[in-house]
């Protein structure tokens, strides 16, 4: 049987902890027309520290629309939005601008890197606005890419590179800043199979190795099932899956 997730209060191994993300009581809705599509309903959720959750699920679930309020992208239309403890309910644009710089990590189906910079300077860059020293950035942008195998690769730019080193530097990119959360939108969607199991492992790897917690969208249940818990969406409700559950879907 299928749980939905309990909307009073999410617990879990980490409860005595501040999550490092809590949704509470979260709808979205879009008009098409003069139909009213309800995308999220009443959705609760948290993600404790170094938990790693995929969300899976089909196409048109609302799987981008979730990840997107959790990242402050996108406002709900009710509900409260928690990152490690701190209210983002009516928040500024500058201080949810904030709010993400300090706290979460982005990587996209499309790496949607810098052309005109290389590898190196793509993952630098984040850092030098975010105010950190250039010796300490480099250092810390080296250290990303050689993670992910770029040794080779750090003077290039974009073009230049696979579209699995592209993916590659977009999630050393992400990890730049040292988020609390990183939040991935099918980040292995534009690979090959061979490719998208190699960076996903990499990527997994760098998370754990540094403590992150993570909330990645993905249509395959083979890297989902790499994960500390599965969720779905099902009309617009959050549910978690068991693994018994994730091995028959």
């Amino acid at each position: 049987m299928n749980n939905v997730v309990d909307k009073d209060a999410v617990k879990d191994s980490h409860s005595e902890q501040v999550p490092v993300l809590k949704l509470k009581e979260i709808y979205k809705s879009f008009t098409q027309g003069k139909v009213k599509l309800d995308v999220l309903k009443s959705v609760d959720f948290a993600i404790s520290a170094g938990e790693t959750v995929a969300l899976i699920g089909p196409s048109g679930a609302g799987k981008s629309t979730l990840l997107n309020i959790a990242g402050l992208l996108e406002g709900p239309d009710g509900g409260e939005v928690l990152l490690n403890g701190n209210s983002c309910k009516d928040l500024p644009d500058d201080a949810r601008t904030g709010f993400r710089r300090e706290y979460l990590g982005f990587v996209y189906q499309n790496h949607n890197l810098l052309p005109e910079f290389s590898a190196l300077e793509n993952v630098l860059i984040p850092q030098l606005i975010a105010g950190e020293k250039s010796k300490l950035a480099k250092e810390r942008s080296i250290w990303l890419l050689e993670k992910l195998g770029l040794k080779e690769r750090l003077k290039h730019r974009p073009a230049e590179l696979s579209g699995g080193e592209q993916q590659r530097v977009a999630i050393a990119r992400a990890l730049a800043n040292r988020p609390k959360l990183l939040l991935a939108d099918e980040p292995t969607g534009n690979l090959d199979p061979n490719t998208a199991a190699i960076v996903f492992a990499e990527l997994l790897g760098l998370v754990k190795e540094t403590g992150l917690s993570a909330f990645i969208a993905t249509h395959n249940p083979e890297l989902a099932a790499q994960m500390t818990r599965q969720v779905t969406l099902e009309e617009g409700r959050l549910v978690e899956l068991t693994k018994t559950e994730d091995n028959i879907r």
